[in-house]
């Protein structure tokens, strides 16, 4: 386990905070780690040895924060499913993390492919519900060719949901 020593300072900065369910905190802190190369820094854990009050990693040069969801502090109330809300990681090769993410235990949300505005990049759930993207830079992109791009892209779409009624 790293060190718990809380006077590191966490940066100024945008750092996401995740809450784990079901008392899976300690699963998420090694999922992290083995999924996107995570370095723990800080695990505090709460009275009952087992569920994570507090813990931080440092992934591709950012935080990440989490803790698991506790009830017994909002009334009794649990919090809801992750939605609304993708994390992304821009990666030196999007293939290598995509792998690595789906060894370590991660679905395919959209499979890794190369975008029309100059990225290669997929979408993975994570075991505990959070949405995660991965991306690689391949391509400059003039503003004009990515709304041509755009356009076929959107058009494409238009046809695969045809196809699908």
């Amino acid at each position: 386990m790293a060190d718990t020593d809380m006077t590191t300072v966490t940066p100024l900065g945008l750092s996401p905070y995740l809450t784990i369910k079901d008392g899976r905190g300690q699963e998420a802190v090694g999922f992290y780690a083995a999924a996107f190369d995570g370095v723990e820094q800080v695990r505090h854990l709460a009275q009952d040895g087992k569920r994570v009050m507090h813990a931080r990693l440092q992934i591709n040069g950012g935080l990440v924060m989490l803790s698991d969801d506790f009830p017994d502090f909002n009334d009794g109330v649990a919090a809801p499913d992750p939605a609304g809300v993708m994390i992304h990681l821009e990666v030196d090769d999007a293939d290598v993390w995509f792998a690595r993410a789906l060894a370590a235990g991660a679905s395919v949300r959209m499979p890794l492919a190369d975008q029309f505005w100059g990225d290669r990049m997929g979408s993975v759930y994570d075991p505990f519900g959070h949405k995660w993207t991965l991306g690689t830079h391949i391509e400059d992109v003039s503003e004009g060719e990515m709304q041509t791009r755009l356009n076929a892209w959107i058009a494409s779409m238009g046809q695969t949901q045809k196809q699908a009624a």
